[in-house]
This record gives C-alpha cells, sequence and structure tokens, in this order.
C-alpha cells in the first residue's frame, strides 16, 4: 500500500523542498495557500513520477482542516507521515512595538492552526505514524518578539505532544533545519549573501535521512 505524506506549507521553501524529496515514496498531500506554486510543485512530482494531492487551504480555517483530514480518511484511512513546514514571518520589531495584528496572525498560524492540527491528525496518524516539526532557535533575539515568542509556543506544544506519545505513539521528531534562502529568511535578512546558505533541496534531502532513520 502506497504510503503518505501530509506537508503543511508545501507550496514554496522548505515544505516543497521536502515533498519533491518524498515524492518517489510516497503520495504527497500537499497544504498551501499558493495555488500556483501547489500546480508548480505538482508537476515537478509528476515528472519525477510521483503522485500528488493538491490541497489549496489555508491552515488557520478550521472548517477546511476538518475537510482536509475527513478526506484524508475516507480515501486512505490513515495517514503515514505529517511534516508541519508552515510558519508566518511576522515582520522584525522591539517588543514595545509589536503590532497587535501581526501577534494576531503569528498567533493564529504558529500556535492555534498547530494546536488544531495536532488533534485532527493524531487519529489518523495513530499509534505508528510520526509527525515532524521544525524547530528555529531564534526565540528571544533582538527584535525577534512576535515570531520567536510564537513559535517557541508551536514547539512547546511539539515537545510536549512528543512526550505524551511516547508509549501509545504516534511518534513526534523535532528537527532543526539549516538557514536556507527561502522566502521566510530573505523577510528578516533582506540584505545578507544568500549564496552562503544551504540549498533547500540539498537540506530537504538531510532532513529526510534524519527523519527515516529515526522511524
Amino acid at each position: 500500500m502506497t504510503q503518505t505524506v501530509l506537508i503543511t506549507g508545501a507550496s514554496r521553501g522548505l515544505g516543497a523542498a521536502l515533498a519533491k524529496a518524498m515524492a518517489p515514496t510516497h503520495h504527497v498531500i500537499a497544504v498551501g495557500k499558493t495555488v500556483g506554486a501547489l500546480e508548480e510543485l505538482d508537476d515537478a512530482i509528476q515528472a519525477t513520477g510521483g503522485q500528488a494531492t493538491l490541497a489549496p487551504m489555508d491552515i488557520t480555517v478550521d472548517a477546511a482542516m476538518q475537510q482536509l483530514c475527513r478526506g484524508i480518511f475516507d480515501r486512505w484511512g490513515k495517514l503515514d507521515l505529517w511534516l508541519h513546514t508552515a510558519i508566518h514571518a511576522a515582520p522584525l520589531s522591539p517588543a514595545g512595538h509589536i503590532g497587535p495584528k501581526d501577534l494576531a496572525k503569528s498567533m493564529a498560524v504558529n500556535v492555534e492552526a498547530t494546536a488544531r492540527l495536532i488533534a485532527y491528525i493524531s487519529p489518523l496518524l495513530g499509534a505508528d505514524g510520526k509527525a515532524v516539526f521544525f524547530n528555529d532557535p531564534r526565540g528571544g533575539t533582538p527584535f525577534f518578539g512576535t515570531y520567536g515568542a510564537t513559535k517557541s509556543a508551536q514547539m512547546a506544544m511539539a515537545r510536549s505532544w512528543q512526550a505524551e506519545t511516547v508509549k501509545t505513539g504516534p511518534k513526534v521528531q523535532i528537527v532543526t533545519p539549516e538557514p536556507m534562502p527561502t522566502a521566510t529568511r530573505a523577510r528578516f535578512y533582506p540584505g545578507e549573501d544568500r549564496a552562503a546558505l544551504t540549498d533547500p533541496a540539498k537540506e530537504a534531502a538531510r532532513l529526510l535521512a534524519l527523519i527515516t532513520d529515526a522511524t
């Protein structure tokens, strides 16, 4: 039976690179808000003989995530792997000048949506599936208050779930990517030398080896 992988945040960056890397062995369920980028991803996966199901959805829309998970259950009955790469990168600002809208959106994407997804996806993963989260150690650094606080909250949630499911499953893994020339990083460091950063395809291959070795 074909293995399935759900990638939330698959339209660009690391999510797209992981989708391409997993396509030879898994049916990729790609979630993202940008339809054109998802279609480009689908073309790339099909070009290598893989298959993908595109889900142009916003992870903050509860009804959409319920529909997504019900669709996965109806078609496959379960899910083998979930890679959660979706993130909102709020503009950098001093802690005393954090915009309420930026904070609210960061909470909605990075924390609240993650909590709902864990609740919805955990039954699909069951005892034998795996969820993977992607750490970012910039919490507490200057000007990263909004992003750092909400990303740290997401990681705290993932670590709690990881500790809670050691004996029962699903497995929960946390990995830390190397800096890559993604759109998210460009918002934080617009003037840096991107040539010095790790190519997303190479980083996806490295992370995939860690993920599969720990399965």
